[in-house]
C-alpha cells in the first residue's frame, strides 16, 4: 500500500512540476516580447526561456536526475525575479512577483518528487 501511495504522491509532483515550467517558459517569453519587455517592442532577454527548455523533455517524461539538476537551475529564475520584482514597477514588479511563485513552486514539487522517488534503504 505505501508503494502505491508513493506512486500517487510522485505522480502529482511531477505533473504539478510540469505545470510550473511550462507556465514559467511562457511567462519569460509573454514578458519580454510583449507584457513589460525592457526595451519597447520586445528584447533579446526573451531568450532566458531557453534554458528552462533543455529540461522540459525529462521532466515531462518523469526523469528523476532532471529533477535533481533542475532544482539548482529553477533559483536562476527565482534570483533574477527577486531582483526584479525590487527594481521594476508595474507590470513588470507583478510578472516578477509570478515568477518568483513559479520557481518556488517548481522547486517544491520537484523536491516532493525526487523524495517520492527515492528508493527505500
Amino acid at each position: 500500500m505505501p508503494a502505491i501511495a508513493s506512486e500517487s504522491r510522485a505522480r502529482a509532483a511531477a505533473l504539478a512540476a510540469a505545470a510550473c515550467l511550462i507556465a514559467l517558459i511562457l511567462l519569460c517569453v509573454a514578458w519580454e516580447l510583449f507584457a513589460a519587455p525592457v526595451k519597447p517592442g520586445g528584447s533579446w532577454l526573451v531568450l532566458k526561456a531557453a534554458p528552462l527548455l533543455v529540461p522540459l523533455f525529462g521532466v515531462l517524461h518523469g526523469r528523476r536526475y532532471t529533477f535533481q539538476w533542475t532544482t539548482l537551475l529553477i533559483w536562476l529564475y527565482f534570483a533574477e525575479g527577486v531582483v526584479r520584482a525590487w527594481s521594476d514597477t508595474g507590470l513588470s514588479a507583478r510578472l516578477a512577483a509570478a515568477e518568483i511563485a513559479l520557481a518556488l513552486g517548481y522547486f517544491a514539487a520537484a523536491v516532493s518528487f525526487v523524495r517520492a522517488t527515492r528508493a527505500e534503504a
